[in-house]
């Protein structure tokens, strides 16, 4: 089994991309930097790099969009193609985090329907279920 290639010398443009990767997927979940840099590595290393230093060091890290407005822009393609519950969970997880309520998550995945239909707006809906419906909603329901 190949092991992850070793970072390149440092002040090397590759290795200041994967720095700047792993620190926009620690910001923004442990546990999908953990899937991407060990899980995913194990079975391809030269893909595990590629994503972080792609997706996350150089587009993820881009100033001109905040990561709240990423996530929701990844929800809403990942929710259009319907084929990725795994990544719309993990981005659906790190939005919650990043304070996105879910109520804009649900209406975000509501204007999808419009231009990629109700199935996979349902799909992912149930997808993200249990993501969805945790209890924030405690304090809202005990203030009543």
């Amino acid at each position: 089994m190949r092991k992850q290639p070793e970072p390149s010398a440092p002040g090397n443009k590759i290795d200041d991309r994967y720095r700047r990767g792993i620190e926009i997927l620690m910001h923004m979940s442990p546990e999908k930097m953990d899937l991407v840099t060990n899980r995913l590595a194990e079975v391809a290393p030269d893909f595990a790099r590629m994503i972080v230093e792609y997706a996350f060091g150089d587009i993820f890290s881009r100033d001109s969009l905040d990561l709240r407005t990423r996530e929701l822009i990844a929800i809403s393609v990942l929710a259009a193609r319907g084929d990725s519950p795994a990544q719309l969970r993990a981005h659906v997880a790190s939005a919650v985090k990043f304070g996105i309520a879910r109520p804009e998550i649900v209406e975000a995945m509501m204007q999808v329907s419009i231009y990629s239909g109700f199935p996979v707006v349902i799909n992912a809906l149930t997808a993200c279920h249990d993501l969805l419906t945790e209890s924030d909603q405690r304090t809202a329901v005990g203030q009543s």
